[in-house]
Formats: C-alpha cells, structure tokens, sequence
C-alpha cells in the first residue's frame, strides 16, 4: 500500500452556550463557558510542495472559529454540544480533504467526526497504581515493582451507541470510567483478575472487556503509561506509540527576499511513532517500550540539535519532508511502524500513514 499523508491543526476560542436538550436537572442547561480547542485533519494536496502547508491550514482553521470567540454559541447553533460543533467547523473550514474535525470542551472530554462523519465521543481519566511485569527478560527495570500515574481515554461512536445521537452528552462515559476506577486506583494492578501480567496493551484490553456491558459503541480505549508512551485497543488491534522531543534548526525554502520570516529558524518538533503487531502470548505486548527507543536512537541522534537544512539528503525541512525522511530510516529498524506523527507546534504539523489507511482519530 502507499502512504497517506495528512496535515493536522489546532486552534482555540472561549465562548458561552446553554444546551437545552439535557435534562431539566443537567448542569449543562445553565448558561456557562468553556476555553474550547477544536482539531482539524486534512489529506495533504496533491499539489503540496511549498512547505507552507502547515501554517496555512492552521491561519485558515484560525479564521474559521475567529467569529465563535468570545460570543454566545447559541446565536450560531441552536444546541452548540461538542459534536455539533466539530461538525459546524467541518461544514465551514474552507478547505477539501477533511477526515477529521473535533471539539475538547473541557480537559476531559470532547467529541470528534471521523471520515464516516460518525461522532466519538470520548472522556478521559487517571488512576495511580503499582505494578510488575513477570515475564520480562532478567534484568530488565519494569521487572521490578514499580508505579505510574496512568492516563486513561475512553472513546464511544456515538452513531452507534443511540439512535438518537443529538441526546447524548459525556455522562455516561463518566460514569463508566469512574467505576472502573474504583477498580484500579490505589490498588497493585498484579492482585487484580485478569491483570496478573499488567503491561498497557494488558489494561486496555482489562477495560475494553468492561466496557463492552455498560457502553455500547464504545470504539477503543487509550492507555498512557508515561508522557511519552501508550497504547491503544481497538477491540482487535493494539497500537502502541512512543513520543520523541527534537529540538532543530529548520531553514525556509524558496521564499522571496524581502519577506519578513526569517530563512533559518526552529522549532522543538513532537514526533510520536506508532506500532502496530501481534500480541506476544508470554510477554503480553506488542513491541517493548523501551526497545522502541533504543532502537530508534541512531535516527533520533541525527535530527536532535542538528541543522536539518545541512543535510545532504533532506532536500526540504517542512514537516512532510521530514516525516518522510524518518520513514525511510526508522522502517528497517523497526518494521512494525504504522503510523509517524510530526508537530512544529502543539497540535500542527503532518500525520503520515505507512500502511496507506486512514489512521485512527487522535491518542
């Protein structure tokens, strides 16, 4: 299969709504506001190539959502819930190739449109606890008894939980996650059934499994088990993504002299790997976390506190030209990548898909 190449986006604005479809007693019938942050994902153009495609997305999705700052969002919609935002800007971005849109109202929960239009809603959580990994190679540290304050996000598509999807709001993702909290703060996750080896593709397929009583549609659930790395359990597949900070010096191509950008200036990249594989029966993962790293780091070595302009063979340092460099070096070394994220700025940068498949809505 090809590659698939998306540009992605972000950008914010505080507004006001009341949502009088709720029931009477919902706090979300009252008037209230929100510092709402809206996502956008496109198909790269075809006729992509200037290396201005990054900022321009984020310039258009900015004048996009400008008229919704600061105003009354029921004087644009007449029920401004997360979904029908998301739609509302998908409907209004002047741009093609949209695959994705999405709504975070608060800093746990939103909604996203996928390229079916369908809704996930999603909510997310934490919980702290202990564990071990029985099975690992002696020696190796998550061997031992140890901690994390995990993060966990639960995802439901919406289309197919209610008929009625415009009558759903984050309450019972709630609800469902906070009993399964319950279960796991606090606690040594090895003492739990069904958690005795507790790797993170382990916990997600632990909540996948509970969910599947109480929260129709749920679409998959995201385990982080640090800042930098996770998994995500569809209900059949596992990808787990390991994030990198690079910190590089980047030079402006083909810009006329007189513009007022500088030719030579930086940026401290995310890049964030996706793998996907079969679950190890004995170790229960996928690709170790670490070996991820490890495996990674004569790459990661040639990109951090470099100037990427200098390379001989990287002909153009906008974020796809990139990404696609990272492809051809990181495959041999790890063939089990699936999916390469790369941002400039939170939120702004390109998704390349190594499969040739939409990826998944974002971690």
């Amino acid at each position: 299969m090809s590659d698939l190449l998306f540009l992605t986006s972000t950008a914010r604005f505080e507004a006001a709504r009341s949502l009088s479809m709720l029931p009477e007693a919902h706090r979300g019938r009252r008037l209230h506001g929100h510092g709402f942050v809206v996502r956008i994902r496109t198909l790269f153009p075809e006729t992509g190539g200037s290396g201005t495609e990054v900022a321009d997305l984020r310039q258009r999705l900015s004048d996009t959502v400008a008229p919704l700052d600061y105003c009354l969002l029921n004087d644009w919609l007449p029920q401004p819930t997360d979904q029908h935002l998301a739609h509302w800007v998908w409907d209004h971005l002047q741009t093609s190739g949209i695959k994705m849109a999405g709504i975070q109202s608060t800093p746990h929960a939103g909604a996203d449109i996928d390229h079916h239009r369908h809704t996930h809603s999603w909510c997310s959580g934490t919980f702290e606890s202990a564990h071990r990994l029985p099975h690992v190679p002696p020696g190796h540290p998550c061997g031992r008894m140890h901690g994390h304050g995990f993060k966990v996000m639960i995802h439901a598509n919406r289309d197919l939980s209610r008929k009625d999807p415009a009558t759903f709001d984050h309450d019972p993702l709630d609800a469902s996650w906070q009993s399964l909290h319950r279960q796991l703060h606090g606690h040594c996750l090895n003492d739990i059934p069904g958690l005795e080896n507790p790797t993170s593709e382990m916990i997600a397929h632990w909540i996948w499994l509970r969910l599947n009583s109480d929260l129709p549609g749920h679409s998959w659930v995201t385990v982080q088990e640090t800042g930098s790395s996770g998994t995500m359990f569809d209900g059949t597949h596992y990808r787990i993504w390991k994030e990198f900070s690079l910190d590089s010096a980047v030079r402006r191509m083909g810009i006329p002299r007189q513009d007022p950008h500088p030719r030579i200036y930086g940026h401290t990249f995310t890049l964030r790997l996706h793998l996907t594989a079969p679950l190890d029966a004995v170790l229960g993962w996928t690709v170790d976390f670490g070996e991820v790293k490890r495996l990674f780091h004569p790459v990661f070595t040639l990109l951090d506190h470099h100037p990427l302009h200098e390379r001989a063979d990287l002909e153009q340092t906008d974020c796809a030209s990139i990404a696609r460099w990272i492809k051809n070096r990181t495959l041999p070394l790890l063939p089990q990548l699936d999916r390469i994220d790369l941002y400039e700025t939170p939120g702004c940068g390109v998704i390349l898909s190594c499969r040739g498949h939409t990826p998944a809505l974002p971690v």
